[in-house]
């Protein structure tokens, strides 16, 4: 229960390449989620733009106003 052999050293790395290569599925499915998190955070910035350009009333009062 030692140290780890070199067949273990081929297995390890065989299976992080599998893994982590250029057309592995887990890079694949890294990249659809970064453009999703990037998405999200594009979505979030045009919501913030269009609720900064109207702003809410608060009052009864408010709302007479902006009717008029």
């Amino acid at each position: 229960m030692g140290s780890m052999s070199w067949i273990h050293w081929v297995i390890v790395i065989a299976v992080v390449a599998l893994l982590f290569g250029g057309r592995g599925k887990l890079s694949g499915i890294m990249g659809d989620a970064a453009k999703g998190i990037r998405a999200f955070k594009d979505g979030l910035k045009e919501e913030d733009k269009k609720d900064e350009s109207k702003p809410l009333p608060r009052t009864e009062a408010e709302k007479e106003e902006l009717r008029s």
